[in-house]
């Protein structure tokens, strides 16, 4: 038996049982990964088909009411403009309707007066038609749905009032029918759970904001500067995530606010929605907690034990936050976490930190208040916990009380 390789062997063991660690470690963030992905996909295909219900129930409500109490042997109109609010945007749908009604007035007004000068033909529909659309942008600014109406009346009246009379009126009325039959049916006959449109939209959010916290966590823990660059990076890019969280959150107020068997949940989405505001100040001062563990990393700052714990503990804090709101649960979790976390940064001080490594604790102070102030506290109160948890972190490391 060799004893150089012998000693090789033992030299590499080590080495190979990291490279085991990292690839387990790495194969579980892509089940993780994978395993939100299938429940967020899941959870959009339930409001897909929630909506796909609403517009088939309401095209059906619509039609119905336009043949059989209005008389229209033929009514395409009612069904439109029921769907076309069902599939507004979720927020907006009852904004939808009146620019429905307005796009719709206005298009039958345009039409009205030029037909009565210029007559009716291949260019006065054209004339006609790019009147009403001017006019509605002018008027309305860039709203596709009053737009769409007032050029679809337009053409309608244009081509079809030299064979068919008195179409205005039906027009109007249909359009007015199909409106209240789209918000009937959003408010009272299906009307969407509030709590999954949030979480549907917020989850993404919470999701990128505990996973990068996790990875400067990781980066410190290992003493890898790009991974913390990388984790900053990826806490840039959410814009278009919060954008959708916004219209999420508008669009459950309106459920809320029309739906009756919604209105239960009302205290829910106000609380979301003071928490959302909370949240994303914790983004900012989480992309600053990874700029400054890149900086203490590329300058090799010490970094004790207790600062990527602290930076793992907030992340634990972000998911619970969410978890507690979607089930409408008080935030007991959420809060002793955040407490955690601030104690375990106090320690991190009173072991020893550098300069970037002080800002790191620092800007961790601050999301932790930030995060509280998203659980109900107020400002005061944030602070005050924040402050004596990272004294008594800090106590505890030099052997205080």
């Amino acid at each position: 038996m060799d004893p150089d390789g012998g000693r090789r062997h033992d030299v590499n063991r080590p080495r190979r049982g990291r490279v085991v660690e990292r690839v387990k470690d790495a194969a579980g963030r892509v089940r993780g990964r994978g395993g939100r992905a299938g429940r967020l996909r899941l959870s959009q295909l339930e409001a897909a088909l929630v909506i796909a219900v609403q517009a088939g129930l309401a095209a059906a409500l619509a039609w119905s009411i336009g043949h059989d109490l209005l008389g229209n042997p033929a009514p395409v109109f009612a069904p439109s403009a029921a769907v076309g609010t069902i599939v507004a945007a979720l927020g907006q749908r009852a904004h939808r309707t009146i620019e429905l009604l307005l796009g719709v007035g206005l298009g039958i007004a345009t039409t009205d007066l030029l037909l009565g000068f210029l007559g009716t033909g291949f260019w006065q529909t054209g004339f006609v038609v790019g009147c009403a659309v001017l006019a509605t942008l002018v008027l309305f600014g860039r709203s596709g749905a009053a737009v769409g109406q007032a050029g679809g009346t337009a053409v309608l009246l244009a081509t079809l009032a030299p064979a068919q009379n008195n179409l205005e009126w039906p027009r109007i009325v249909e359009a007015l029918v199909g409106g209240a039959v789209g918000l009937v049916v959003v408010a009272l006959l299906v009307p969407l759970n509030p709590m999954r449109i949030l979480d549907r939209d917020a989850a993404p959010i919470y999701q990128r904001l505990s996973g990068q916290l996790r990875e400067v966590s990781a980066a410190l823990s290992t003493g890898d500067q790009q991974r913390a660059v990388r984790a900053l990076e990826a806490l840039r890019d959410m814009g278009p995530a919060l954008d959708r969280m916004h219209q999420a959150l508008s669009g459950a107020e309106e459920v809320v606010s029309l739906a009756p068997a919604r209105w239960l949940r009302r205290q829910d989405v106000e609380r979301f929605a003071r928490a959302s505001q909370h949240v994303e100040r914790v983004m900012e001062h989480s992309r600053g907690v990874a700029r400054r563990s890149a900086m203490a990393l590329q300058y090799n700052e010490p970094i004790p034990p207790d600062l990527p714990a602290s930076v793992g503990q907030l992340a634990d804090a972000v998911e619970l936050l969410r978890r507690e709101h979607r089930a409408g649960r008080p935030t007991e979790r959420t809060s002793q976490a955040v407490r955690d976390a601030a104690y375990k940064a106090g320690r991190a001080r009173a072991q020893g930190v550098d300069e970037f490594g002080d800002a790191v604790v620092t800007q961790l102070r601050t999301a932790a208040s930030d995060l509280l102030r998203a659980t109900g506290y107020d400002p005061t109160s944030a602070n005050d916990e924040v402050r004596k948890a990272v004294q008594g972190g800090e106590d505890s490391v030099h052997g205080v009380g």
